[in-house]
């Protein structure tokens, strides 16, 4: 203790000492610490991490380009009528029709009711047999010709091979004075045609046609190809008369004025 009170000066001069001696010892270590800090905050700043934007959601305005994309369908015509007031057109009778869709008078507005086929009849009347060979009278009914003395019955004799103006007879089955079938090869076509006696040819040439118009209440009936219809301040010719599907037909009406043809359909029920 007496040494302790005597030399305590030096004895606190040397913890000191040895203090200084280790903080000079771990000075250069602290230093490089804190290099190493500086030099990482440095790093941060000048070459940041940089964390890539969220994937945009454009939907919204993916929508209103393909929108703009798309053609305005504005119609002035035939809905609007601000533009286009509806029309009203006067009957002969008085009566007041209302014009919306613009075929409830002209030739859009004719109804065709019902159609009658016309046909090309032929039939085997009757075989004669003689010298010079076997004849076979054949009657002739052609409803459709143009001409009314056209449509009666006809009779022509055939012979083997030989052309008339409609058919050529290419074969006659069975016993020649009372053959059991013939065949003919029709001109316009070429098709192959049979008959006997109990049994005539048919085959379809043409229509006739029913029709109407409403605005006017005009009826026509068994009107053919040809046929002239007056409505509408105008005269309509029936231009033709088509099968164009499957008991789907079709009459053509071509005004007089412009020539224009309007096709009106009918659907037969099967």
């Amino acid at each position: 203790m007496d040494f302790l009170k005597k030399h305590y000066e030096k004895v606190l001069l040397g913890v000191v000492l040895v203090g200084l001696a280790v903080a000079a010892a771990f000075l250069p270590f602290m230093i490089g610490s804190e290099r190493e800090t500086l030099k990482a905050k440095r790093e941060g700043i000048l070459n940041p991490r940089i964390t890539p934007l969220p994937v945009l959601n454009l939907s919204t305005q993916e929508d209103l380009l393909k929108r703009l994309e798309a053609p305005l369908a504005a119609d002035f015509s035939s809905t609007n009528k601000l533009f286009n007031p509806v029309q009203w057109q006067k009957t002969p009778d008085g009566r007041w029709i209302k014009i919306q869709n613009g075929n409830e008078i002209g030739p859009d507005a004719c109804v065709v009711t019902n159609l009658t086929p016309l046909y090309l009849i032929l039939t085997l009347d009757s075989v004669t047999v003689s010298d010079t060979g076997v004849r076979y009278f054949i009657g002739i009914e052609n409803e459709a010709a143009a001409r009314p003395t056209q449509r009666r019955k006809r009779q022509t004799t055939a012979t083997l091979n030989a052309k008339n103006d409609t058919f050529t007879l290419r074969e006659a089955k069975g016993p020649p004075e009372n053959p059991t079938e013939l065949v003919l090869e029709m001109n316009d076509s070429g098709e192959r045609a049979t008959l006997a006696k109990d049994r005539p040819f048919k085959r379809v040439d043409g229509y006739m046609a029913d029709l109407k118009y409403p605005p006017e209440n005009k009826t026509w009936a068994s009107q053919r190809v040809g046929a002239t219809l007056f409505f509408f301040g105008d005269v309509f010719t029936i231009r033709s008369i088509n099968l164009v599907a499957t008991n789907q037909y079709e009459v053509v009406l071509s005004a007089k004025s412009n020539g224009k043809n309007t096709a009106r359909p009918f659907n037969r029920v099967p």
